[in-house]
């Protein structure tokens, strides 16, 4: 389940919050944001997603409203409430993927397995992502110079924003739901995450019928997380407490692929013969001929 932002937050951390402490500060607001956004919105109405019915003007005056004259820590997700009500967007059943701590593997995932969409491709994720933001009290622009981590306070414009937009992602998924989490960390189920905090909580058990949880590690390791235990047996757990039906994998061989495209010469990857069905020769065609056209080089 964005970007960047989709880490956790640790009470400690906001308990300093609300302690006379000086914020950590980052970089400003991304510059040219408002072409960026802007820019992107035009894209996806037209290019990617011609269907959708929503006025980017009207979106981005949203989007200032919640955010300008406002302080760096103090943008709690209702702000955002106008501008969601901008751009609806409803996505087809089976096909909503949600992530944590695996950001690059889930972009290769999604490229390769069309039929999946993560928070990324809806318009609110393709116009957002990656960006930073923040306003200032005292005038009615963006501050370019800094604005504090967006992990440092609960109301951070950014923090509130991905919290509300994972939040309408993961209400809309129906069908079987997708989760690809990270077998290489320790609790690759975490409830402070993004996915473990807001995504799961908002899952409704009436719509979705199956959460296939898939685990993978790193090709190097360190193998830490399964579906054999640690923290994947908590979620299973949590799916079980709620009605959830599940199935888990942690051998996934689509994402091994995807892996090796990075690492072709690692042992895992010498897959090239090992094939028993008509759509694995054909992926494995098209990886040995990968492996064949680097080695060539």
């Amino acid at each position: 389940m964005a970007t960047n932002f989709r880490t956790s937050v640790a009470p400690c951390v906001l308990v300093l919050c609300m302690c006379a402490v000086p914020l950590r500060a980052r970089s400003g607001t991304t510059p040219n944001i408002k072409h960026i956004v802007m820019g992107r919105c035009f894209n996806y109405i037209t290019l990617v997603n011609p269907d959708i019915r929503s006025d980017c003007e009207e979106i981005w005056r949203a989007f200032e409203a919640a955010v300008l004259r406002q302080a760096s820590c103090n943008v709690a997700a209702e702000h955002y409430r106008h501008m969601f009500r901008a751009m609806p967007q409803t996505g087809a059943c089976n096909r909503f993927l949600l992530w944590s701590k695996t950001r690059t593997l889930v972009q290769d995932y999604a490229a390769v397995a069309h039929h999946l969409w993560t928070l990324e491709d809806t318009l609110v994720g393709y116009m957002f992502n990656d960006l930073i933001w923040c306003g200032q009290q005292e005038h009615s622009d963006f501050n370019f110079g800094s604005c504090p981590e967006w992990s440092a306070c609960v109301h951070h414009p950014v923090h509130s924003f991905w919290r509300q937009a994972s939040k309408n992602f993961a209400e809309m998924a129906c069908g079987n739901v997708t989760v690809l989490l990270n077998g290489s960390i320790e609790k690759a189920f975490n409830r402070n995450s993004m996915f473990g905090s807001v995504e799961l909580d908002s899952l409704n058990p009436q719509r979705v019928h199956y959460v296939n949880i898939k685990v993978v590690a790193n090709l190097d390791g360190p193998f830490i997380e399964s579906c054999n235990g640690g923290s994947i047996a908590d979620l299973i757990h949590i799916l079980q407490t709620r009605g959830f039906r599940w199935t888990c994998s942690d051998h996934d061989r689509i994402l091994t692929m995807l892996q090796c495209v990075h690492k072709p010469e690692h042992t895992a990857c010498h897959t090239c013969t090992d094939s028993h069905s008509v759509n694995w020769q054909i992926m494995d065609k098209f990886w040995c001929a990968k492996t064949n056209l680097r080695s060539a080089k």
